[in-house]
């Protein structure tokens, strides 16, 4: 039989990135956020969030506070390598000059029974990335197997899943592997400094968890705004 060449093809759904933060950026959001809960002037964010947060708080963060500038430096960075690597993966080109910033930031505090139905989020421009993480995790979530992994599974109320974010980009079936269909969701495991991002219209939810700890969320919404025009104006 003669040697036949073939070549796979991806066709992706969705893309994710993630990374680690340095602990002392954990640590500087941890202490911005423990003075928030204190003060008076704090303001709830939950009007504007799809969140069943009853036992504890959604909180607006001041993105232009100075405490906490370093971390939206990074994100707004991360957010311009994430359009570097989509357009790379889908060999598209963007026309035009772009800027990302930070347009909303918040935090949630949840605590047990509390959780976060299936939803997308929002931004001022039509191209929006959003991202999240965590800088307090339960021990008993921290505790729970990776999805993926053999010890992962969801039957005989295993609790496999409590407390963890869930990304949906399609509809599954048990019979997806019979018939060659990859995975139209993805499940994650909070770690403390873990973050990932994502584009705004990719649906994800938040399981609720049993036990005692705060579960800590830090998350924001980032602009890509087409500057093109604006810079062209300034050139006249």
């Amino acid at each position: 039989m003669p040697e036949i060449q073939f070549q796979n093809w991806t066709l992706p759904a969705a893309f994710m990135l993630e990374t680690d933060l340095p602990s002392e950026m954990v640590e500087g959001l941890n202490g911005y956020l423990d003075e928030l809960l204190e003060s008076e002037d704090r303001r709830s964010h939950a009007g504007t969030l799809v969140g069943q947060i009853q036992h504890g708080q959604q909180l607006t963060m001041n993105h232009d506070a100075p405490e906490l500038q370093d971390f939206c430096h990074l994100i707004n960075g991360l957010g311009i390598e994430y359009i570097k690597n989509f357009c790379k993966e889908t060999a598209n080109t963007l026309k035009g000059t772009r800027k990302v910033e930070v347009d909303e930031l918040w935090s949630v505090h949840s605590f047990e029974h509390d959780y976060n139905p299936i939803h997308d989020h929002g931004t001022k421009t039509i191209m929006g990335i959003s991202c999240t993480c965590w800088t307090k995790v339960p021990q008993q979530i921290l505790d729970q197997p990776t999805s993926g992994t053999q010890n992962y599974n969801l039957y005989n109320s295993s609790g496999a899943c409590d407390g963890y974010l869930a990304f949906s980009y399609g509809l599954n079936s048990l019979m997806d592997v019979e018939r060659l269909r990859p995975p139209q969701s993805a499940v994650v495991q909070p770690q403390v400094g873990k973050l990932y991002m994502f584009p705004s219209w990719l649906q994800h939810m938040v399981y609720p968890f049993k036990g005692a700890g705060e579960r800590r969320t830090v998350a924001a919404n980032l602009n890509v705004w087409d500057i093109t025009d604006q810079i062209a104006q300034q050139n006249v």
